[in-house]
């Protein structure tokens, strides 16, 4: 079974959301996705505005939701991590620097295969051999989009933004941000593990 890791700071607003989407959207796949928090709130349940987003955008089980440490064990076996922004990015690498390859921020990922076509993607991964081969190297056609991308004019383009504590909008913005990030994610895999 393949596995995505989705990572924020208290595990219980972005990173959980992240989670729950890429499960519902890839339900017909054989993925298995979690999350952890660099900072986590553990035990804690995602926010009752996290818990709203979830439930707006179609997810059902958002209130099962624990939060939990990240840890460098939590990292050894996930075939993509998402981290919600570059603080995050850097502590899973500083923590798993044999990650560095597997690891995005999910916008950056999101940035980047918005210049992968889906006909490129299916070359890409034409001689995987098996479905973890085929989203390693989906991935690494993705990251080969660094040399040929601009980066974005502001770095923190490429972070979700922390919505915790703050008001309903900030709430909205977050997700703006990130629904479409995990919407291409989505595309990419879905192509490669066709």
């Amino acid at each position: 079974m393949l596995e995505l890791l989705t990572v924020c700071t208290g595990n219980i607003c972005r990173s959980p959301l992240a989670e729950s989407l890429l499960r519902e959207r890839l339900a017909p796949l054989d993925v298995r996705v979690s999350s952890a928090g660099t900072r986590a709130l553990v035990g804690s349940g995602m926010t009752p505005e996290a818990q709203r987003l979830a439930v707006d955008l179609g997810v059902p089980d958002a209130a099962a939701h624990r939060a939990r440490h990240l840890t460098e064990g939590l990292l050894e076996t996930p075939d993509l991590i998402f981290a919600m922004s570059r603080e995050h990015r850097r502590a899973i690498v500083d923590l798993a620097p044999r990650r560095l390859r597997a690891t995005f921020t999910v916008r950056e990922f999101a940035r980047l295969a918005q210049h992968a076509t889906d006909e490129s993607i299916t070359r890409a991964v034409a001689d995987a051999t098996d479905p973890r081969d085929a989203l390693r190297l989906a991935a690494a056609h993705v990251s080969a989009m660094r040399s040929e991308v601009e980066p974005p004019a502001d770095a923190s383009d490429d972070d979700v933004i922390d919505p915790y504590r703050r008001s309903w909008k900030t709430y909205e913005l977050s997700a703006s941000q990130l629904v479409p990030a995990v919407d291409e994610v989505v595309r990419v895999l879905r192509i490669a593990l066709a």
